[in-house]
């Protein structure tokens, strides 16, 4: 957005951004502090705001309709703070409510779902593509959904991972525990033939080594949160948003006790989180009915 109108929505007004403005990240909790971790390092000087809802995390077991309101109460957060992007940091909102987000939002909206299906079809070469994530992640058929705009005769085979996301917030990634889970949950991916399996949770990348040595190397673990950063940077150049000057930071939001996201969050980050200030979200007004979940039509 260039122009220097005041936009508003649901009674949140906010100038036009611009270049030094933040950009918005927000997450059911910590998971989506990977993708905030291949932001600031594909944008270092970028203002980064990230929020995680650690008070009702977990997302991948709630309602689409749910989910889209707890999303749309996080972006007039973000709004009513100027951002000129919005980046959905979580597999999850991002199968569940991205259209609602970007019919609301004055700004730009990106998910994780669709840069994450584009780096697995410039990756596979059978066209047998792998992809686990929540159970709402997976029931929803987004990545499968992508993948097909992408390639129609690409074969899905997809796997809920439920246990992968307190391993994860554990510490659990290299030890018995991790490798027997993974496996439990990929052994029947590995004898379907992918040659590319896409991690559809921003927990994954920490088991990203187990899962590695389940599959073998007959297929490439994808992170769409790399691709995520790429894309935020290219809509940023285009829409001449991107910040050329100045020093990139972070700041942190929860809206619960800020204690476990702090000590638990450099493990995802890859760097101390410092500090996080809980805050406390306005209830927004009546959710957009959502269509019944339609899972397109899978392998596996």
């Amino acid at each position: 957005m260039t122009g220097k109108r005041a936009v508003r929505r649901r009674g949140v007004a906010s100038k036009a951004p611009d270049a030094d403005a933040p950009i918005g990240v927000f997450d059911s909790g910590i998971g989506g502090l990977t993708v905030l971790r291949a932001l600031t390092r594909t944008l270092p000087r970028e203002q980064f705001l990230y929020l995680g809802d650690t008070a009702r995390v977990p997302y991948g077991s709630k309602s689409g309709e749910v989910v889209t309101r707890y999303a749309l109460e996080i972006a007039d957060f973000f709004l009513e703070r100027g951002v000129k992007m919005l980046v959905v940091a979580c597999n999850t909102t991002s199968a569940l409510a991205l259209e609602v987000l970007r019919a609301h939002s004055p700004v730009p909206v990106l998910g994780v779902v669709e840069p994450g299906a584009r780096a697995a079809m410039r990756a596979t070469r059978n066209r047998r593509v792998g992809v686990i994530g929540t159970e709402a992640t997976i029931a929803s058929g987004a990545y499968a959904r992508a993948l097909r705009t992408l390639d129609r005769k690409v074969e899905i085979f997809t796997r809920p991972c439920p246990l992968f996301v307190p391993l994860a917030e554990e510490g659990w990634v290299e030890n018995e525990i991790a490798r027997r889970t993974v496996a439990l949950y990929l052994s029947s991916l590995r004898r379907s033939g992918i040659d590319t399996l896409v991690l559809g949770c921003t927990h994954y990348p920490l088991l990203a080594d187990a899962i590695g040595a389940c599959l073998g190397d007959a297929a490439l673990v994808v992170d769409g949160g790399l691709e995520t950063a790429r894309e935020v940077r290219r809509a940023l150049e285009a829409t001449k948003l991107l910040r050329r000057r100045g020093t990139g930071a972070a700041s942190f939001f929860v809206t619960d006790v800020p204690e476990r996201f702090v000590r638990v969050g450099e493990r995802f980050y890859g760097e101390s989180v410092g500090s996080a200030v809980r805050v406390v979200l306005r209830e927004t007004g009546v959710v957009p009915k959502q269509p019944a979940l339609r899972p397109a039509r899978t392998s596996g």
